[in-house]
């Protein structure tokens, strides 16, 4: 009797362990930097005129309950703005956070809530930066949360259900909005309004979200997080590099300016494959000759810029297909580690 007592009491606890692991919640932390998800508007019918980073992370949690049926779900505030004030300082700080917080082996995945404007800058920055292969997953939303038909409630359960997901690990960071879930390096802004605004059209999304679970059709091979060489920890700042627009008819002013203000890059936002000015040309080549990095990258949506023997002779780098945006923050970490324009460029092939 007592044997068998003995026995029925081991079997309860190891049943009630067993429970207990099965049932176990992944750990989400979620940083907020404001954005229009967090945005409030006069009316409910406004889409626009609303002001950004209103609404603090404890009320985004708060309105998401069902978050909390698949992870456990906590905030921390980073920022409160608009987008397009996100700097240097708070690219730095974020990644910085993220790495600390992904130390912690309590913690499974990071979201992270973002204004739309320049969330593919700063969710390629990360995946240049983070020293880890769990899931970091940034959200936004084009409508305010005041809107009837806000989106940011939906996209915020859907990265939370994403950075939760073990099939997230190793994929690199991701914007997850609208159902779908876009790679960082690849992925840009194509819409000013429409919630599906984020697309990659030459290569595609990662996958979608489909019955809470990410589904994934494809990985980036390029290099990013766990495996990147770029490492922030103890940065203040980065190398000042300026983006100089290629127009026709366009004079060396805008060059000249970025130089005398203290650039130590210049990416160069050029008109097809990689073609620019003249005036541009003769300015760039002596600086160029002194070991000063010009990159080229493209203004035109999708394609490589593919450099001509030229081209090559005379010293120019190619962005590839990295918009001049995502290239500026390459060239700013590149400047980082290196001035060697070879190394700078066996980086842009890279990542």
């Amino acid at each position: 009797m007592k044997l068998k007592q003995t026995m029925t009491i081991i079997g309860g606890i190891i049943a009630m362990a067993f429970a207990s692991q099965s049932f176990a919640l992944p750990s989400v932390k979620i940083l907020a930097t404001g954005g229009t998800i967090a945005g409030v508007a006069q009316k409910s019918t406004d889409v626009t005129g609303y002001k950004a980073g209103s609404l603090g992370i404890d009320t985004l949690i708060q309105a998401v309950p069902q978050m909390k049926d698949y992870a456990e779900v906590s905030g921390e505030q980073v920022a409160n703005i608009s987008s397009n004030n996100v700097d240097t300082k708070i690219l730095l700080h974020l990644a910085n956070r993220v790495n600390e917080l992904l130390a912690d082996p309590k913690i499974d995945g990071i979201v992270i809530t973002h204004g739309t404007d320049s969330i593919e800058e700063t969710a390629f920055f990360l995946n240049l930066t983070v020293k880890s292969d769990k899931p970091v997953v940034l959200v936004g939303a084009m409508r305010p949360a005041t809107a009837i038909s806000a989106d940011g409630p939906m996209n915020l359960l859907e990265a939370v259900q994403a950075a939760a997901s073990p099939k997230m690990k190793g994929v690199g960071v991701t914007i997850v909005m609208n159902d779908r879930i876009c790679a960082a390096r690849e992925t840009t802004k194509f819409n000013t309004s429409n919630v599906a605004t984020f697309q990659a059209p030459e290569y595609g999304y990662l996958g979608v979200m489909s019955k809470a679970q990410p589904v994934l059709y494809r990985l980036s091979t390029r290099r990013h997080t766990a495996n990147s060489e770029f490492d922030v920890k103890g940065l203040e700042t980065l190398p000042r590099v300026d983006v100089v627009y290629a127009l026709p008819g366009d004079d060396a002013r805008m060059p000249e300016a970025a130089l005398k203000n203290g650039a130590k890059g210049i990416v160069s936002a050029s008109m097809g494959n990689g073609s620019i000015p003249n005036a541009h040309k003769d300015f760039y080549v002596p600086l160029m000759k002194k070991g000063f990095p010009v990159v080229l990258s493209e203004r035109v949506p999708t394609g490589d810029c593919v450099l001509s023997g030229e081209d090559e002779a005379q010293g120019y780098l190619a962005a590839g297909n990295l918009n001049p945006q995502k290239s500026r923050l390459l060239l700013q970490l590149a400047l980082t580690k290196t001035t060697d324009p070879k190394e700078i460029q066996r980086i842009f092939n890279e990542y």
